[in-house]
């Protein structure tokens, strides 16, 4: 890194505080600027409503269909903005309920927590999981900031708590322990410990 060159903390910062401000003006280029927010189609207080392609999930009645049983951690290897576009395209048959941005915390809905996102890779998983993927690289737990675990471990805590999952690594997990998942994600990096203290705190 050059002399008095910014880190690339303070310069993922900047990066969100650019983004919150196009989503407000409408000047942003990125798929989570044009979606603009609407507070009554989401689940979670103060998530942003950036709704991914109907063929990237499917409709549900959660949980009278079925439980929800489980939370399932991802990490993108995205930028918040180039994931919000993966499940904005319906070629892609992919999507997580939430997005957590890595600089600041700040949440985007995806999917519905009544729909069945496809994300865990395994359909039992699917019909009874809320999926919550995480701005970052599984090799750079710097993307793993304070912000992030601690709007993630709110949001898992309200998810818990709605639909009565214990506050535990059997029902709290990566995407890699899902059955049969050949992904790795959140990785060796990810504070299991220091996240599960953040949601029985929340």
């Amino acid at each position: 890194m050059a002399p008095n060159a910014p880190s690339r903390r303070t310069v993922l910062r900047g990066a969100a505080v650019t983004l919150t401000a196009a989503a407000a003006t409408g000047t942003g280029t990125g798929a989570a600027a044009r979606a603009g927010s609407s507070p009554a189609a989401v689940d979670h207080s103060g998530a942003q409503w950036l709704p991914a392609s109907p063929a990237n999930y499917r409709v549900a009645r959660r949980p009278s269909s079925c439980p929800v049983d489980y939370v399932v951690i991802h990490v993108t290897h995205e930028h918040f903005d180039d994931t919000v576009a993966v499940y904005r395209n319906p070629d892609r048959r992919t999507s997580t309920h939430y997005v957590v941005r890595s600089a600041d915390g700040h949440i985007g809905q995806c999917v519905r927590e009544k729909d069945i996102a496809r994300h865990a890779g395994d359909d039992d998983y699917d019909n009874r999981s809320i999926g919550l993927a995480h701005e970052g690289w599984v090799h750079d737990p710097a993307w793993f900031t304070e912000e992030m675990y601690a709007a993630s471990a709110a949001l898992t805590a309200a998810v818990c708590a709605r639909y009565a999952i214990p506050l535990d690594r059997t029902h709290i997990r990566g995407h890699n322990e899902v059955p049969h998942s050949s992904h790795t994600d959140p990785g060796c990096n990810w504070d299991w410990d220091h996240y599960l203290e953040l949601v029985r705190k929340a």
